[in-house]
């Protein structure tokens, strides 16, 4: 059993008393109400943006977006030259006007992401780890309230808590735990998982330093949205801030102290959104996953956190959030209409973003702050799953980019947001507008003319500058790893560091496609109304058999053959659109292959995508040393409560 079920407890039974006696079936444990006003929120004509800015925006902002937006539109025309010189030159027939502009929309919004890695690579190659917010090497002790919370939908108890367990133990550890209090929200509609999360939650209680409390809704109205608002109107009034988690989510008490300083240092702000590693990672795909955002996540982070300022994004989870400028902002109203685009506000992160930078609040990101951690889902199935319902929540913000009050920036917040799902149904039609465009070219690929014909050169043109721009993020965090002596060490070295961003990359480019076509389904279906529901996550899964890929990855296989096709009239065609097709038509293997943990421990023997966090768990410690607590399934509960 782990050292954290062996801590010494101090059982203070007044300071764990609950106000009220709940009835048994309600298993509820909870402090006296404190009561905060939280209104609904207008998006209506009446939406008024503050007059007051947040002191925390750089003073150079106005710049720093020219630079991105200028640097962006120089690439963007860089890549389109060639093509367009090249169809100009016998008119534009409308085939290739329409392939010519979905090209332009594609290739603007790659250009974007590279040109914001590229500023992010500068910002940590000459700033260093240094954050704009100023958080210092040591977080002061804090002097206010705050309180972290756990929304539960059906979720693993064990490892919930689990993961509950290993923040108290690093708060215990830096003598804070008075600070903070932990609230587990749940809001699942299991008994049997109710009951587990209730055993699990009481023998926490008496372990914890925190103080603990637990409630369960019966009603889970406006899912997420409704489990946090419910908590802010019941106890917000009593805490200064709140830190909201995932069940998956879990973050080192240094981490949760620079929070709290950097929410007290600068009044003005209201959110500050941390940039979770993944960890836990034990099938090949999640193996994948955890190594490339871990590699690669920060340039991508710094770059939005020093161009988008004040007016930055918040991802739903390991962020602080100022209450009482939550409550005064973020009641989220209900859409006019009918699901999916209608009700509830599924994606509601972005949107509370925005409503606290309308309400005069500034919200940051802070890309070198480290501690913070998530899991991802175990399969490239389970991770479809969960981008349908996220693709479902941002499509519905199309209704709210006219909203009146919102800071453009916000705005700009939600084009990203909609663009990360319309990029593959706009993808997969230029790529099959490419191919008509083609296939009415005659070719005498026999000859192997075509390497000297200028289609060709403006083809070759085209796929290597997108190539560059899409593999660079990639290439930028291993330049930056590579900088740093101590940090290529942490990898396991440079041979070890090479080889693991040479699979991720592989892979990759093995699953781009599969994503294309499974997030185009998804916009599809919901643009004809199909409603993606609210499902507990499978966050443990090892596994999946050929046949069920198969049943769930067959329009894949289907829209592999139509690029197929062209091949009977255009062999020539072979190596541009086999990159293409070729994941597609084995789609079904590659996920039943990725989602094992047998591949993954394979992996791991011969050393490909470890990351810093696997191999110093998985070091001897030095005798004397402090031991960094990391994100480990610390505990378990009801192994306990069976003692």
């Amino acid at each position: 059993m782990d050292g954290t079920s062996n801590l010494a407890i101090q059982y203070d039974a007044e300071a764990y008393a609950p106000s009220y006696t709940p009835a048994a079936p309600e298993r509820e444990h909870l402090p006296t109400p404190a009561p905060l006003a939280m209104p609904r929120q207008t998006l209506g004509e009446d939406g008024v943006m503050s007059g007051r800015a947040p002191t925390t925006g750089p003073a150079d902002i106005a710049v720093r977006r020219a630079i991105l937006f200028g640097a962006t539109l120089a690439l963007t025309v860089l890549a389109s030259w060639e093509p367009v010189r090249l169809y100009a030159r016998d008119g534009f027939l409308p085939l290739e006007i329409v392939g010519l502009a979905l090209f332009e929309v594609l290739i603007t919004a790659i250009a974007c992401w590279f040109c914001s890695a590229a500023i992010g690579l500068t910002v940590l190659l000459t700033r260093g780890d240094r954050d704009e917010l100023g958080f210092g090497a040591v977080a002061p002790r804090p002097a206010v309230r705050t309180a972290l919370l756990m929304p539960l939908y059906n979720e693993d108890a064990q490892a919930s808590f689990g993961r509950l367990a290993q923040i108290e133990r690093s708060l215990s550890r830096l003598g804070t735990t008075q600070a903070f209090d932990i609230f587990v929200l749940s809001d699942s509609t299991d008994e049997r998982v109710a009951a587990r999360e209730w055993a699990a939650f009481q023998v926490f209680r008496l372990q914890s330093n925190c103080r603990v409390y637990y409630r369960r809704r019966r009603e889970n109205t406006e899912r997420k949205v409704g489990n946090l608002s419910d908590w802010v109107r019941r106890f917000g009034a009593a805490y200064s801030h709140m830190i909201v988690l995932d069940a998956d989510s879990t973050m080192t008490g240094e981490t949760i102290l620079h929070l709290v300083d950097g929410m007290e240092r600068h009044p003005t702000i209201g959110l500050i959104q941390t940039t979770p590693a993944i960890v836990e990672g034990k099938t090949l795909f999640a193996r994948a996953s955890q190594f490339g955002v871990r590699l690669y996540g920060r340039v991508a982070s710094a770059g939005l956190a020093w161009w988008s300022g004040s007016e930055a994004s918040y991802w739903g989870h390991n962020a602080i959030v100022r209450v009482r400028a939550f409550a005064d902002c973020c009641g989220l109203p209900s859409l006019p209409g009918r699901k999916p685009f209608g009700g509830h506000i599924m994606s509601h992160d972005v949107v509370e973003a925005g409503l606290l930078r309308r309400g005069g609040w500034g919200v940051h990101v802070a890309p070198t702050l480290t501690g913070s951690y998530e899991e991802t889902p175990p399969s490239l199935l389970e991770f479809m799953k969960r981008e349908r319902r996220w693709c479902q929540g941002n499509l519905q913000h199309i209704a709210l980019l006219r909203a009146p009050g919102f800071h453009w920036m916000s705005r700009f917040q939600l084009i990203v947001g909609l663009m990360a799902y319309l990029a593959s149904p706009l993808w997969l039609i230029s790529l099959a507008v490419g191919l008509f465009i083609q296939v009415g070219n005659k070719a005498d690929w026999g000859g192997w003319w075509y390497l000297t014909h200028p289609e060709f050169n403006a083809a070759m043109w085209v796929a290597m500058l997108t190539t560059g721009m899409l593999l660079g993020p990639k290439l930028m965090g291993l330049a930056l790893v590579l900088s740093r002596k101590a940090e290529r060490r942490a990898f396991g070295g440079t041979k070890t560091l090479l080889k693991g961003a040479a699979t991720e990359m592989a892979l990759s480019a093995l699953t781009a496609p599969i994503y294309m076509i499974g997030n185009t389904r998804a916009v599809f279906e919901i643009l004809l109304g199909k409603d993606a529901g609210w499902h507990a996550q499978n966050r443990d899964a090892d596994g999946l058999s050929l046949t069920d890929a198969r049943l769930n990855f067959r329009n894949e296989f289907f829209a592999g053959l139509f690029f197929v096709v062209p091949l009977v009239t255009r062999p020539d065609l072979l190596l541009w659109i086999l990159p293409i097709f070729a994941p597609m038509l084995f789609a079904a293997r590659i996920a039943a292959w990725t989602s094992s943990r047998a591949a993954g421990e394979t992996a791991r023997k011969a050393g490909l995508l470890l990351t810093p966090e696997e191999l110093a768990a998985r070091a001897p410690t030095p005798v004397g040393a402090e031991v960094v607590p990391m994100p480990v399934r610390a505990v378990n509960p009801l192994a306990i409560a069976a003692e």
